[in-house]
Parts: C-alpha cells; structure tokens; sequence
C-alpha cells in the first residue's frame, strides 16, 4: 500500500466546470459554463506566433518574458492602467494569469498569513490560497450591484491578514470596482499594512460608459498592489497560458525568481506570439466592447424572460442570475445544484453552480452563473432554447 498523500491534496476534486461540461457535451448541448472563449485568436497573434515557431524561438526565456514583450505591457500599463512603471523590471511574464497570481501569493504571504477574499469570488482564487494553506477570511458583497460592505471588510481583517483580493471586473458577478471604491480600499490596505493582488484580466470588457480603474494607478497605491493580469481573455486564447504581474522592483523580483521555480518560464513562442497583439487596432477594442454589449443584451433580456433576476453585470461576460421566482413556480429548482442538472435535461444548456463562489454553499443556492463569450449563433440558440424551456407561456399566443 503506498504512503498518504499530503494533506493538501484531500479536498482537490475535479473542477465541477469540467465535469459539467462533460455533460453537456454528452448531451449535444451548449456550455455556458466554463469561459473558454470560443472566437477566433486574432490573426496577427496568430502569424507572429508562426513566425516564432519557425524561427526555432523555442529555447528559455529570461524567466520574467522576452523584453519585446515586457516593453510592451509596460506601454500599454502606463498608457491604458495608468500605473506609474518605471522599468520593465517591475513586469513578470507568467503561465497564464494564475500563475501569475500563485507566484504572487508565494512571494508575499507566510505560514499563517490570512487573506480576504470578496464574495462572489474566483474559484480559483480561493483554492490556490487553500492549498498552500494560507488562511482565508471573506467579505460578502450585497445586492443589488454587489455592493461593498465596508464594515463587513473592517471586521474580516485580523492581525493575521497580510493581504486582500479585488478582481475588477469580477468573475463571477461582473461587478466594476469605482475609483471611489478603490480609493477607500486603498486607505484600508493604508492602515492596515496590507498588500492588495488585483486580479484585472477582463480590464477591456466594460459596459455601459464605464471605466477600468488600476488600484495601482492611485496615488501611493503601486507600493503595495501587485496588478495581474493576462492576454486569454482579450484575446480569445485561453490556451496559451500567459499572463503578467505588475510590481514594484524588489517585490516583482521575487515573484520572477517563483515563477523560475514553478515553471521556468512562460511558453517563449508564444510570447513572441502575443507581442503581437499590441500591434492591433483601436478598433479591434471598440468593436469588441460593441459585440460583447450586444450579446450581454441577448442573454440578459433571454434569462429574465425566462424567470430569472439579476443585476446585469458592469464589466467581464459573466451573467450571475438568480433563480428563486422560478423555484416557486416549477420543479426542478430546489437549489442550484438540482437547477444546473434541470437546465441540462430540458434546455441542454450547461452553467456553474453559485455554490462555486461562496464560502456558505447555502449563498449560492438560488445562483448560476452563465457564460456570453460564445459565437453568436450559438449563444443565440443558447438563449432560444432557455427560453423555450422556461419562459411563461404569453397570453394571446
């Protein structure tokens, strides 16, 4: 018999994401779960990432990323985020954004450090922090408009928390943190003496006239913000796995010198590649802004003729939609987990449970969250089949 595991590996199941998505897929349905981005890389990453690819660019990089690279985030961080970089040593080139964000934790947190999470949070964010067994504390946020409860996050802060999480745009609940809101978190992270990680990876995705703010881009704010972000969700490649954190020196250093131990560095080909994309258009941001927004419109008015409510998201492409007037009105809506297996079976279309982003499952019970970044005629037969599925029958038809 072999020896026990480490202990960190006992509560590590499969993403329920992926086996969801096992089950539309068995079924011939369409995922609305997992963000996987299904439109095209656009073909300039693509060509520059060939090019790499037959030029034999294939060895290590520098394992902060290739400097063409670097250089660029740095222009595109202190024109677009308006952070105040002062070299390309404050830039660390990473396997995707969540690596950026583990080589982050490891940089800056101990044994015994907590840190605060906002609900509804990332998944991904929680786990992380869990297996390498750091503490975790949580601030709910309110509806309607995922509000901040100041005094909520006051009172999670303990001696033992060294750091807190802000993802802007939200994953899962869309919500865009104000310059307000980030100005007195800022103030908090202050007195406190805490680092802030900003995850922003859906910084392009706004709605509505809204604007993406960097935390770091406040005044006095660089010092102790470490800005990840990534390239999967702009740029409709969630698979080349590449992202960045944004630091100030000494600490980006060190987050370079993790990200040598976990994974040597990014993939080199494809961060030729992606240098490629800061050679695109202005119009390749407008006009994707243009068709986000007209398919947020389609699923959001689909979801609430079809019974559901929520708070149309401000910024990402994530709808968290709640579903209690529908659970008083038919079976099959006991709860989210028996929700996500209705929508399956009757609609064959697939969600996440809201259960994924909470502490307290029971948080979740009456959530799912839906996924827009689909084609549009798919997400069009998407939105047709829920209706079909759950929309009351209206009178005179």
């Amino acid at each position: 018999m072999a020896p026990p595991l480490a202990r960190r590996t006992d509560s590590l199941v499969q993403s329920e994401i992926r086996a969801i998505s096992k089950q539309v897929n068995d079924v011939g349905g369409i995922n609305l779960g997992q963000g996987i981005c299904d439109m095209p890389t656009p073909e300039p990453i693509r060509l520059a990432a060939r090019q790499a690819i037959e030029a034999n660019k294939s060895i290590y990089s520098n394992y902060a990323g290739i400097a063409a690279l670097r250089e660029s985030i740095a222009r595109k961080s202190q024109s677009y985020n308006r952070i105040p970089l002062d070299s390309v040593e404050q830039i660390v080139v990473s396997a995707g954004s969540t690596g950026a964000f583990t080589a982050a934790a490891l940089t800056l947190l101990n044994p015994g450090d907590e840190v605060v999470l906002f609900e509804p949070y990332y998944g991904y964010h929680r786990l992380i922090l869990q297996t390498l067994g750091f503490g975790l504390r949580f601030a709910p946020l309110v509806r309607p408009g995922w509000a901040i409860q100041w005094k909520v996050l006051e009172d999670a802060i303990t001696p033992a928390t060294r750091a807190i999480v802000v993802t802007t745009p939200s994953n899962p609940s869309g919500k865009v943190w104000s310059r307000a809101d980030l100005e007195r978190l800022l103030s908090i992270a202050d007195e406190h003496d805490l680092f802030v990680i900003t995850d922003e990876i859906y910084e392009y995705m706004l709605y509505d006239g809204r604007e993406h703010v960097s935390l770091a881009s406040l005044p006095g704010a660089m010092d102790r913000t470490i800005t990840i972000s990534g390239f999967s969700k702009t740029f409709n490649m969630t698979g080349w796995r590449l992202g960045y954190a944004i630091a100030p020196a000494p600490i980006a250093d060190k987050i370079g010198l993790m990200n040598d131990l976990l994974y040597i560095c990014a993939p080199t080909p494809l961060q030729h590649g992606v240098a490629g994309a800061f050679d695109l258009p202005e119009s390749y941001f407008s006009e994707m802004i243009e068709q986000y927004s007209a398919k947020r419109k389609l699923i959001c008015q689909s979801l609430e003729r079809s019974g559901f409510e929520f708070d149309w998201p401000e910024g990402a492409y994530y709808v968290l939609a709640g579903f209690e007037p529908l659970s008083r009105r038919r079976s099959g809506f006991d709860d989210d987990a028996q929700a996500c297996q209705t929508l399956i079976a009757d609609a064959g279309i697939g969600t996440v449970r809201g259960a994924s982003f909470f502490n307290d499952p029971d948080d979740g019970r009456f959530l799912l969250r839906f996924c827009f970044a689909k084609e549009l005629p798919i997400l069009e037969e998407a939105c047709q089949n829920l209706e079909r599925a759950f929309a009351p029958t209206r009178v005179g038809t």
